[in-house]
């Protein structure tokens, strides 16, 4: 597991489930630093079928600049195996910016927004997870 004051990022290679914890507000190159350890941790399991869960709860709404680099990394996910992304959110307007983040990355299909980890994992079994 990585840890950062901004991010966790975690694999679970037996399931093929990354989770993620994202806190606070993001600038780009916070978003950065993710996306590289992000793939650092994922590599196990790039080129297979993977999930994420992505807790955001504790996340801010963040700069502007934010929302093409972790559109991009969506974009990554999609092209390196990812089959879904469940996201964990109770803030509209965080909520926001993740929908323009899933439509820059090409992944509004593949992602859901739930409201609890209980809910999150419920997809993921239904899912083949």
């Amino acid at each position: 597991m990585t840890f950062s004051m901004h991010f966790t990022v975690d694999l679970d290679l037996d399931r093929k489930v990354v989770y993620e914890k994202i806190y606070g507000t993001w600038k780009k190159d916070t978003a950065e630093a993710y996306h590289e350890e992000f793939v650092k941790v994922a590599g196990p399991v790039i080129g297979q079928r993977w999930a994420k869960i992505v807790n955001l709860t504790n996340w801010k709404s963040s700069y502007p600049d934010i929302i093409k680099v972790v559109g991009e990394h969506l974009r990554w996910c999609r092209d390196s195996g990812m089959v879904i992304s469940i996201n964990i959110i109770d803030n509209p307007i965080t909520k926001t910016q993740l929908k323009k983040m899933f439509a820059i990355g090409g992944t509004a299909k593949m992602s859901k927004v739930v409201r609890n980890r209980e809910d999150a994992e419920r997809i993921l079994v239904e899912n083949g997870f």
